[in-house]
């Protein structure tokens, strides 16, 4: 009975364990590609944000990628440096900051295009199961938007 009661911390009942696990090893996966398009997975991130989007201020891009302002600040500022981006403050109210996709920033689109293909191929999934696995995650990521509200 005293055993099972431990049973919890076991590392294989946990379902957070094999998350972080993957997320590790796909962001380690990711880099060959991405160090083709001198881009870090948070920067790939942010531009994949930022082409579907052209423009958006700070607040809601890291609402978009689940991360803070202390994290994306850092990174934009690299990105804005590289030339693929550039911050304004808004004319509207100046307490926003803008990011918009430099012309150099949609070049980098065309590079980025062959990414998803070449992770494609790193992941021994069906396509019927990564959409659930998609499907899923997504679920418990709204989950967690809930509780925080």
């Amino acid at each position: 009975m005293a055993k099972e009661k431990y049973d919890c911390l076991k590392l294989e009942n946990q379902l957070c364990f094999p998350l972080y696990a993957c997320a590790k090893e796909i962001v380690r996966r990711y880099k060959p590609f991405l160090d083709e398009i001198d881009l870090t997975y948070t920067q790939y991130i942010v531009m994949m944000a930022l082409w579907e989007h052209e423009n958006m201020n700070v607040k809601e891009l890291g609402e978009t990628l689940y991360l803070d302002s202390g994290t994306l600040t850092p990174v934009l500022k690299k990105l804005e440096s590289k030339d693929f981006i550039k911050r304004e403050r808004a004319k509207k109210d100046e307490r926003n900051l803008v990011i918009t996709v430099t012309a150099r920033g949609m070049k980098l689109k065309e590079k980025a295009v062959k990414v998803p293909a070449q992770m494609g191929s790193c992941v021994k999934l069906e396509a019927d199961e990564a959409i659930v696995l998609h499907k899923l995650l997504h679920r418990v990521l709204s989950g967690f938007e809930e509780k925080q509200e």
